[in-house]
């Protein structure tokens, strides 16, 4: 008997420091589940790089900030905060419109944030995020355009000269109107803008949020008219079976609840956004 009682004293030795791990172990386990309740469990990508294509140009998604010369605008802020939910690193590639789409279906870039409208037919070479913001499209003329007030105007009037940028849905829109051989297709915005300016065309198909800037700093000049042309939705773009497609959707989602696409709408689709294609020559 005088030797069974070191063991009982050897295992109630050994049994407390495994009570006070399971115990830590429990703290931890507790502490973990709170942290993924006040970030809805978000996946972690591990420190990853994500290559982002932008264009640099769009106004107010992407553009060099001519104050700093910094890149900036929404879809800037908008991925660092995806990034800082999903613990990934943005990189950033400056890349043009014309051939971005085909370049992130190829696997050239991860990714492309430039403003980009969800359509079937786009998303048959790319994937698509969620829709982030709706944009709706208008009809931008000269101010002192009288001619002008609905698309049922452009449509009845041949002397009218429409103008847009091509690859674009604005584009697409037009040719759902008018027919292809009238419409003035230009590389960019801002050369349909000019080319508005100098009276080669009369009209310019374009999303409402890039008007509204194009009348800011011009607003003795241009003006938008008519209803809505069109609502479409807005979202990232990623190679075919990309695995970031459910982690970004699920940050989106997010930033839609905690109110910070609420916070960038106000910080770029108001009169709080100041910066317009003048200033970035």
């Amino acid at each position: 008997m005088e030797e069974a009682a070191p063991t009982i004293q050897a295992a109630a030795t050994e049994v407390a420091p495994t009570i006070e791990a399971a115990a830590t172990e429990v703290a931890e386990e507790v502490e973990q589940a709170q942290e993924e309740a006040e970030t809805g469990a978000l996946p972690d990508l591990g420190g990853r790089e994500v290559t982002i294509a932008v264009e640099n140009q769009y106004l107010p998604f992407n553009y060099i900030d001519p104050n700093t010369g910094e890149p900036a605008g929404w879809d800037y802020d908008a991925w660092d905060t995806i990034c800082e939910l999903l613990n990934c690193v943005p990189v950033y590639v400056e890349a043009g419109w014309e051939g971005m789409i085909q370049a992130v279906a190829d696997g050239q870039y991860d990714a492309a944030a430039d403003g980009i409208t969800i359509t079937d037919e786009r998303a048959e070479i790319v994937d698509f995020s969620d829709g982030y913001i709706n944009i709706e499209q208008r009809l931008l003329v000269r101010v002192d355009e009288d001619r002008v007030n609905s698309i049922e105007d452009v449509q009845n009037d041949e002397s009218i000269v429409p103008g847009t940028q091509t690859g674009t849905t604005n584009y697409e829109t037009a040719t759902q109107y008018l027919d292809v051989d009238r419409i003035r297709g230009y590389e960019t915005f801002p050369f349909a803008v000019q080319a508005l300016l100098s009276g080669d065309v009369d009209v310019v198909f374009m999303d409402e949020t890039a008007g509204q800037g194009y009348v800011g700093v011009n607003a003795e000049d241009l003006k938008l008219v008519g209803e809505s042309l069109s609502s479409d939705a807005l979202g990232f773009i990623y190679p075919k079976g990309s695995d970031l497609v459910e982690p970004v959707n699920m940050a989106i989602a997010e930033m839609k609840a905690n109110g910070t696409l609420e916070e960038l709408a106000v910080k770029y689709f108001t009169d709080a956004f100041t910066i317009t294609y003048d200033d970035l020559e």
